[in-house]
């Protein structure tokens, strides 16, 4: 899983870094609350680990921000603030789960683990097909289709472009591609997404003009209509 963690105390925060990608988790830590905002309005994440009490911007209202924005990334919040009042404002705010300070890492996984294993959306839900401009995917049917034109994709590639078109306009960084398209939880140090991400662009790019996959720099990559 990809986890951003906000947490600003100098000796749990990295323990909880080195716990989770001991795990073989992606990890993000962050010790401001306007940071952990950018960064998960930013990039995609399985999962939020708040603590309530940061600088600058508290857990609570960092991720009161992103449900208004329509994040729905399941959220558990860290906390010396045991009480039940406390533990329903946070609920209230959009949290799923709460953990209450000091606590065991084998809670706090099995917590997470059952965090992960809720669906994001019913089946019902699950749109049958995405769009972004004149590029139409069906996901049921597994074609692919821009300006009408049909496209040929293999199945990795079809899946990049699932990944991309899911969250358009949003940083896929390099990492999160590896385990979206490929379930690896590491960076084999090999040329992987960009040897694919090349040959899609050859695919939905050249043959009608324009840029959909942009490089950002140091970052990663988006997709974007051309229009």
């Amino acid at each position: 899983m990809r986890i951003l963690v906000l947490e600003d105390d100098a000796t749990l925060g990295p323990w909880l870094e080195q716990g989770l990608r001991t795990q073989g988790h992606v990890v993000d830590l962050m010790t401001s609350g306007r940071d952990a905002l950018t960064a998960a309005m930013t990039f995609d994440y399985d999962v939020f680990i708040f603590d309530r009490m940061v600088p600058d911007l508290d857990g609570l209202s960092v991720l009161k921000a992103l449900r208004q924005a329509k994040n729905r990334t399941p959220a558990l919040f860290l906390t010396a603030l045991g009480e039940v009042d406390d533990r329903v404002e946070g609920l209230d705010a959009g949290g799923d789960d709460y953990l209450v300070k000091p606590f065991a890492f084998s809670e706090l996984t099995a917590r997470l683990n059952a965090l992960a294993r809720r669906p994001a959306a019913s089946p019902a839900q699950d749109p049958a097909e995405l769009r972004v401009g004149d590029l139409t995917l069906h996901l049921h049917k597994r074609q692919c289709f821009r300006q009408g034109q049909a496209i040929d994709l293999n199945p990795k590639e079809f899946l990049l472009l699932e990944a991309f078109m899911r969250a358009p306009g949003r940083i896929q960084t390099k990492t999160m591609l590896l385990e979206r398209v490929w379930d690896l939880h590491f960076d084999p140090t090999t040329s992987l997404v960009e040897t694919h991400i090349s040959r899609l662009r050859a695919k939905i790019e050249k043959p009608f003009g324009g840029t959909l996959i942009k490089t950002v720099r140091g970052a990663g990559y988006l997709l974007a209509s051309d229009d």
